[in-house]
This record gives C-alpha cells, structure tokens and sequence, in this order.
C-alpha cells in the first residue's frame, strides 16, 4: 500500500505589517490580535498540532517578537498564577503548546510576498512534504481544514490547496483555480492570481490552508516577480501544476477573513456567543443592541 510522507512541519508566515488595523498592529503583530481570549495565531497552531504536525516554523519580520513570547515559556507569569492558587489559569498557560511539538522562528529580511515566506523556510523544511497556513483566515470546522486536507493528501501525496466558493464579483482579490475530475479529486488544471471577473475561469478561491512538496522551493528559486513586484506563491502553484498533480480540496467550515475589520468583527460575533464563558451574556448584550 502506498504511504506517502507524513506532514510534520507547518509553516506560518507571520511578517506582514497587518496595516489595514492601524493603528492597533503598529506595535504588535496582527496575528495576536484576540478573538475572544486567544490570538488568531493561537487558533492557527491548534488547527495544525490537532492534525499531527510538530514543527512549527514561523516566518517572522520587525515587532514579532511577541509571537515568540507567547509560545515560550512566561516563568514570572506562571509563578504568580500559581501563588494565587489560579490552577486553571496556570494550566491553560502551560499548555498553549504540547510537549512534543517545537517552534523555529526565521526571520523574513525583506517583505517580498508570501512566495518569498515561504521560500525563506526552505532550510527548515527540508527535502519533505510541509503544510502553509495563514493566520487571518480562521476557520471554524468540527475537523479543522488541515486535517481534511492531509487526508486527501495521505491518498495521493500530492499538494493540496484550500479552496471555497465565492461570489464572481470578488476574484480580484483570490487566487481563483481552474479544476478539472482526476480519480475521485479535483485537480488543478490553473490558478491566476487575483483576475477580474470577466476573466477569471471559475469562483474556486484559495483560502489560506496549503500542502506542498518540496518541489515549489525550486519554483520560487525561478519565478518572476508578480504582482506588488513580489514573489507570488501562486505563480509557482500555476508553474507546480506542470509537474504533478496538484488538488483543491473544498473544505467543510464557516471561513472568517480576519485580515478585514469585518471579518475580523463577525468572527469575534461568531465566537464570543459559543464561548463557554460568554455565550450567554453576550447574545444578551447584542439583543439589547438591536433594538435601539
């Protein structure tokens, strides 16, 4: 039986300047921006150790650094829970990370797009299959998106891309794929990035979920600068295509684009009324709010 070979590492490319919630990112990273009491980064990182990956590599720029000091050790905040007998604030501090799972942090020198992210942690990765996931696309499924995808990937060993169904009139600000049936999957035939409507071949948008093999690094090694004058991980997707199958996966979830203010504000809407600890109060709040 073919056994492809298993995604370990996972890599987040965390350096851009999140400048559409300026103020708020001048400082601190847009990625440990809270919903509800976590960091989108935090989410991201669950959704990957929950679907078996241990290395965790973040690509990181200038005012990171407190993307680090979340997933380290805090000995002084810990010491302090722990002498005001806070046990369960303790534990879900010490448990942010499993034991087994480890954390590289690479610095990206020069914001050159996600392609060049990407490309910047090829040491890391290796000679080996790896997964992308982009914080600001948060994603609420029963089986998280990277799990879905590494089972279509455990069939095939082949890259898959998220995908979702979108409204025609938003293409241009997608990677928007072509598919075509091979065997029971959907392969890529194209992906252009951002085309207009009258352009694009399909509504097929790539969401922030990737697996890739090794073979995109030489890609990005080679392609032309797109569009900003960055290296587009996209446009070494569109030249992988030439080589090898490479399949979209239509991922069962609810997708929040916390990289907008309102996908931003409807996610917290979203998770703030099925938090454990808000849920209650919060619908009640927004019920006195919508009658004024």
């Amino acid at each position: 039986m073919y056994q492809p070979k298993k995604i370990r590492k996972v890599v987040f490319p965390v350096a851009g300047m999140g400048t559409r919630f300026l103020p708020a990112t001048k400082a601190s990273p847009k990625e440990m921006l809270p919903i509800v009491d976590k960091p989108l980064i935090q989410y991201a990182v669950e959704e990957a150790v929950a679907a078996g990956c241990t290395e965790i590599i973040f690509v990181t720029g200038r005012s990171k650094r407190s993307i680090e000091d979340h997933f380290d050790k805090a000995y002084e905040l810990e010491t302090e829970l722990q002498l005001r007998h806070k046990e369960q604030m303790l534990e879900q501090v010490q448990n942010i990370l499993p034991k087994n799972v480890t954390c590289l942090y690479i610095r990206q020198a020069e914001a050159l797009g996600l392609g060049h992210a990407v490309l910047c942690s090829q040491s890391a990765v290796g000679n080996e299959p790896f997964a992308v996931v982009l914080a600001d696309d948060l994603i609420d499924a029963p089986k998280g998106v990277l799990s879905q995808m590494i089972d279509v990937y455990n069939q095939i060993g082949s890259s898959v891309i998220g995908v979702q169904t979108i409204d025609p009139s938003q293409t241009g600000s997608y990677g928007i794929v072509e598919t075509l049936q091979w065997l029971n999957f959907n392969r890529i035939r194209s992906i252009v990035e951002k085309p207009k409507p009258e352009d694009a071949k399909s509504n097929l948008a790539v969401v922030g979920r990737y697996i890739l093999t090794p073979r995109i690094f030489n890609l990005l090694q080679t392609v032309e600068r797109g569009a900003g004058n960055e290296i587009q991980l996209t446009d070494a997707i569109a030249k992988l295509v030439e080589y090898e199958p490479v399949l979209a996966h239509a991922f069962e979830g609810t997708r929040y684009d916390c990289g907008s203010k309102i996908g931003y504000l409807e996610a917290t809407l979203a998770y703030g009324l099925k938090h454990p600890e808000t849920g209650v109060a919060f619908r009640e709040v927004l019920q006195r709010y919508a009658t004024r």
